[in-house]
């Protein structure tokens, strides 16, 4: 997918880069959106646990199927539409019942295109979505389940895809984006090709506007500020710190481990994504 740099019109879009992307331009389906609580970086108490989040524009949630459980149906793509709320586009289904459906569109899924989901051996052709016992080895994938039916967790961003390496004793062994290698479930289901959309990270924001559009506030390095205000504060002249990167609390920022507890899927992690194999 091409990037796009328009005639600047104004000094910011001079660096404004954008996704050459056919997208419709009707509104979202109104029966699968909702109103969407921005949290602003609050938690349930209201106090701000993430800082210089707030603002931003308002947006609609669109309820996206993970789960495809509509079997051996053909689906018709209506629609290739934006969503606000990932990087990801969004694929419009429409099944010959007239039921719609929102899906992660996948790269090479054009408007027209039919789409299945089945627990059995089906077309392969990206969007339709099976079992990964039904794959072949080394086939790209993304959308992929962690548990038999518990809907799509893995490789859900904007040209993210996971490569099936191989299938014993009833697990599936996946390799990440990252380099990680995982196992799932034999019987996860997962969908054929990558996420569409895959030159956003080519994209730039052109101006901080765009960043306060997003509801991203500014930020105030530490080491400009005065001593009573961050660790890193204060000094006569420019100083780059002196100190270890830390956080106006003092919790050390860079390479102090922060996570209280390990998660029960990683177990399932053969290879970390720094390379080292588990044991």
């Amino acid at each position: 997918m091409p990037v796009l740099q328009q005639k600047p019109v104004t000094p910011s879009g001079r660096f404004y880069l954008k996704n050459k992307v056919d997208l419709s331009d009707k509104r979202p389906e109104k029966s699968l959106t909702k109103g969407h609580h921005r949290k602003k970086g609050r938690n349930s108490y209201g106090r701000i646990t993430s800082r210089r989040r707030g603002g931003g524009h308002k947006r609609l949630y669109r309820k996206i199927d993970f789960r495809r459980p509509r079997l051996d149906e053909e689906a018709k793509v209506v629609a290739l539409e934006y969503d606000p709320n990932r990087t990801a586009h969004l694929a419009l289904l429409e099944f010959t019942d007239g039921e719609k459906t929102y899906i992660l569109a996948p790269e090479s899924v054009e408007v027209g295109d039919s789409l299945v989901s089945s627990n059995e051996k089906i077309e392969f052709k990206p969007g339709n979505a099976m079992p990964l016992n039904q794959l072949p080895l080394g086939t790209k994938v993304h959308c992929v389940e962690m548990l038999p039916g518990a809907g799509a967790k893995i490789a859900r961003s904007a040209g993210s895809e996971v490569r099936l390496i191989s299938i014993d004793g009833g697990q599936a062994s996946l390799k990440m984006p990252s380099g990680e290698i995982r196992l799932v479930k034999e019987n996860c289901r997962a969908t054929i090709g990558s996420v569409g959309n895959g030159s956003h990270q080519k994209s730039t924001i052109g101006k901080a506007g765009r960043n306060r559009w997003k509801g991203r506030r500014p930020r105030v390095r530490g080491v400009a500020m005065n001593p009573v205000d961050h660790p890193m504060g204060g000094g006569e002249g420019r100083t780059s710190g002196g100190g270890h990167p830390m956080s106006p609390w003092g919790q050390l920022s860079k390479g102090y481990p922060t996570r209280k507890k390990s998660k029960p899927s990683n177990s399932q992690i053969l290879v970390r994504r720094n390379g080292r194999r588990v044991k």
